[in-house]
């Protein structure tokens, strides 16, 4: 939640419970590492109820699948861009769930988190207006 504060210059999250509060969000928030084909390593209980799958079926899954095939090459951009800026704010984009439900995704932040040594850890993204196609 430091990188969101750091690229953004605003709190992700204003509580006293940042774990608890993160994860019951009503916005949605994923994070994925910084492997050559990420994986996701971070999905609250709002990203988990819109792709339809379970924490265990989420996490470790390539974030590349979030999207419909047809869309990665859009969502690949938007990745590089928060990548270049460190932040990107605005993106939106269609996301398929886990039974093929497609939904579309808008103003989501997207940005880059980092270590306490200032080490590139991977991306995450929240956002909290979607609606089903």
């Amino acid at each position: 939640m430091l990188s969101h504060q750091r690229a953004f210059k605003r709190p992700l999250l204003t509580c006293g419970d940042p774990a608890k509060e993160l994860f019951s969000s009503e916005m949605a928030v994923l994070a994925h590492d910084n492997s050559p084909d990420p994986l996701l390593i971070y999905a609250n209980a709002t990203a988990l109820r819109l792709w339809e799958r379970s924490w265990q079926e989420m996490i470790g899954m390539p974030s590349r699948c979030t999207a419909e095939e047809g869309a990665r090459e859009q969502r690949a951009s938007a990745l590089q861009r928060a990548q270049q800026q460190d932040a990107f704010e605005g993106y939106s984009g269609v996301r398929v769930s886990r039974t093929g439900q497609r939904f579309m995704i808008n103003n989501a932040r997207i940005w880059t988190f980092w270590d306490d040594q200032g080490r590139n850890c991977g991306q995450a993204a929240a956002f909290s207006s979607w609606r089903w196609l």
